[in-house]
């Protein structure tokens, strides 16, 4: 198993200016989704990801970046996908905190 480095928000903003799609999962809760999120990123709330995690077979081989509020929960997601064989999680450091802050 690979263990990738995490992803900091100025990366990531600047692949996504670029035009780039990576995955993203946003492990908060559904009402935190609701009041901001980064476009393209799909909602599973960490509670639900072990009953999710069949649905995310086919990015085992991707690059999967993780994100929350802060990067704790992401963090814990990231322990957990690379635990059942996915080989490039990478957490979004600072979560959408820094994201929001890092966009003005």
């Amino acid at each position: 198993m690979i263990t990738s480095a995490d992803i900091t928000v100025e990366e990531l903003i600047e692949r996504l200016d670029k035009g780039e799609t990576p995955v993203i999962i946003d492990v908060r809760e559904d009402w935190e989704y609701q009041e901001s999120n980064i476009a393209g990123a799909q909602n599973i709330p960490l509670g639900t990801l072990p009953q999710k995690v069949a649905d995310l077979e086919d990015l085992k081989d991707r690059e999967v970046i993780v994100q929350c509020r802060s990067g704790a929960r992401s963090a814990n997601a990231k322990a957990f996908l690379q635990q059942q064989g996915f080989n490039n999680v990478r957490n979004l450091l600072g979560g959408i905190l820094a994201y929001n802050k890092a966009q003005g």
